[in-house]
């Protein structure tokens, strides 16, 4: 273990404290379980207050352009409520729920780009000082492996994933940013389509599926976007046939993107609430994230090694912009 003293609001000489994660990944709608260690520092003291935040870099879209900054989507409070002795060592477990949004951060063992992490905060005489920030890594659901899978096997690839500031108009969307997965057309698409971007919105009950296409824009017209979102049960992840059922997705998100060119006076306004499918313009460039689609599902493999390297070196700005 490598323990952080706590400098800030404790003070020099308070507790310092490690946050060790079980092992492996979580699912959205999981479990999130590990062990908070705390080290007494050269006198003892009365630990009020145990937390854990959940933070992720979302990128934000403004007047003056883009930025990115960490977002707190959920707070836990795991102990507290006792004496930490000087120099004495403690541990406090925890298992808390994962938000059922939480963004996926990898697929098939490759990291997509996305860096969530979890912080520790430690209460000592009415001050609260944070401690140190660990990567969490999230795997996907059977039901989104299952549409990532028929993507793949229909030629759909992946181009890069990222997490967006705002909300998509008409769906049950719970956190304050969703993530965006940018897909490169399947061939018998190509003509159609220059990308396709997909949301997970997941719920106890199931899956939105939100598929956003960006039109082919001629030489003298400008390309415009069409959005439509469809709902899967948990339970369809193994009964359903993902591929026929993806390609009627897909099928229908063109059709609705003609009919929306038609009237294309509609959109380019922000998110619009409204019924099945709505048209509004999201853009932004994703990661960069150069991960090319196999040949099973979308199975991914770094580009020259530079995924992991990207990753790492991200969730280390993360923590470094993110330590007052």
């Amino acid at each position: 273990m490598v323990f952080k003293r706590l400098l800030g609001a404790i003070g020099v000489g308070g507790p310092s404290v490690d946050t060790v994660l079980d092992g492996g990944t979580v699912v959205p709608g999981g479990v999130l379980s590990g062990r908070v260690w705390l080290k007494g520092g050269s006198t003892a003291v009365d630990v009020e207050h145990v937390g854990l935040e959940l933070l992720a870099r979302v990128e934000a879209e403004h007047e003056e352009g883009e930025s990115e900054g960490a977002v707190v989507f959920e707070r836990f409070t795991v102990g507290g409520g006792f004496r930490l002795g000087a120099e004495e060592e403690r541990q406090v477990p925890f298992s808390v729920p994962v938000p059922w949004e939480t963004p996926v951060t990898e697929l098939y063992g490759q990291p997509l780009g996305v860096v969530l992490g979890v912080r520790t905060e430690v209460g000592v005489a009415g001050a609260r000082d944070k401690g140190d920030l660990d990567p969490v890594a999230v795997g996907p659901l059977p039901v989104q492996e299952a549409v990532l899978d028929a993507l793949g096997g229909l030629g759909f690839g992946f181009r890069s994933a990222d997490l967006e500031y705002g909300r998509i108009g008409g769906t049950g969307q719970q956190l304050p940013f969703y993530q965006e997965v940018e897909l490169t057309p399947a061939p018998q698409y190509a003509h159609e389509v220059t990308e396709i971007e997909l949301t997970f919105l997941a719920s106890p009950a199931g899956l939105e599926v939100v598929l956003e296409a960006d039109k082919r824009g001629g030489p003298f017209s400008a390309g415009h976007d069409a959005l439509t979102r469809f709902t899967v049960r948990h339970e369809d992840a193994r009964t359903l046939d993902w591929s026929s059922e993806v390609d009627g997705w897909i099928r229908q998100l063109i059709a609705h993107r003609e009919a929306y060119g038609a009237h294309a006076a509609y959109g380019h306004g922000g998110h619009h609430d409204g019924g099945h499918h709505d048209g509004h313009h999201r853009s932004g460039p994703g990661l960069g994230t150069a991960v090319a689609a196999g040949a099973a599902g979308l199975a991914l493999g770094a580009v020259g090694g530079m995924v992991a390297a990207e990753v790492v070196d991200e969730i280390g700005d993360f923590f470094e912009g993110d330590e007052d």
